[in-house]
């Protein structure tokens, strides 16, 4: 390596430890405990397995000496593939994810190992109610996975893998893990000779994931309405009067008639979507109006 791409490397490296937030790893902290508690609470005592990397040292951990556990594949996977990952993640990223997962798997050896709460056969919390521990293990794993994502990190290797390779292969991150986890899911079956547990599995899966999008994301999306008018100036003055929010319009032309048009972009919660399509509707009977989820809205405080 030349002096210069060693110097620039050195200086992305310090522009990176600079990034670091204390607080995130306290949150992380906190997200790998959540997660540690939803695994070994209840999907390890009545063997559910989660998704990604987790799930494959659950199933690991089943069929290997005592000697080996489930903290102890979880740290032989997820450190090499985090490592893997860290010229195309960054190395704030690698750092938050590996600490989130050092916390979790250290808080699933102290409770599997050290604590006296006996994860051996039944849930000290749901007993051996399959429904439950999976809905209950993916919801509370979830969090912990969610919160890691929202303070910058992942607790889960294949996340890295799926942006790694997933493009490389044709197909979406999403469709990458969807695919990882039902092969899991498949050699869990064999392996263990019964489809029970890994159907209920898929249960913990769905639930986790979609806990993970509304802890990332938040509860209350906003919405973006796209109006298409001949109508802007009055429309996105009712707007701006009723909801005290500013639009952006944007000159168009139809697609069809050849006509100028114009495009408002408005920001609405779920809430006042009704009230949006009533006030227009008021200005322009013709208007075309299209809504879209948005998961973050930022504006950029005035100096």
């Amino acid at each position: 390596m030349s002096k210069k791409k060693a110097r620039k490397a050195a200086e992305i490296i310090k522009r990176q430890i600079r990034d670091i937030k204390p607080a995130n790893f306290i949150f992380l902290l906190i997200a790998g405990t959540v997660n540690a508690f939803g695994v070994t609470l209840f999907l390890y005592p009545v063997k559910l397995y989660d998704s990604g990397i987790s799930g494959l040292s659950m199933l690991l951990d089943q069929v290997t000496p005592p000697s080996l556990t489930l903290s102890l594949f979880l740290l032989i996977f997820n450190i090499p593939i985090f490592l893997f990952g860290l010229k195309r993640q960054g190395l704030l990223f690698t750092l938050y994810s590996l600490f989130a997962v050092g916390v979790y798997s250290l808080v699933s050896f102290l409770i599997m190992h050290v604590l006296p709460i006996d994860v051996n056969f039944v849930s000290p919390l749901a007993g051996s109610d399959l429904l439950l521990c999976a809905v209950f293990g993916g919801l509370i794993s979830g969090i912990g996975s969610g919160l890691t994502i929202r303070f910058g990190g992942a607790i889960d290797g294949i996340d890295v893998l799926s942006v790694i390779f997933a493009g490389e292969i044709g197909i979406s991150v999403g469709s990458f893990v969807m695919v990882f986890n039902a092969t899991l899911y498949i050699i869990c079956g064999i392996v263990i000779k019964s489809w029970i547990l890994p159907l209920y599995s898929i249960v913990t899966y769905s639930i986790g994931s979609k806990t993970v999008d509304y802890v990332v994301k938040g509860f209350d999306r906003s919405m973006c309405a796209m109006i298409v008018t001949n109508k802007a100036a009055e429309i996105t003055e009712a707007l701006s009067e009723q909801f005290k929010a500013g639009g952006t319009i944007v000159n168009a032309i139809g697609g069809y008639s050849k006509d100028e048009k114009q495009i408002i972009y408005f920001i609405v919660n779920r809430f006042q979507i009704n009230k949006l399509k009533t006030i227009v509707g008021k200005k322009d009977k013709k208007a075309f109006i299209s809504l879209q989820d948005v998961s973050d809205v930022f504006k950029r405080p005035e100096s």
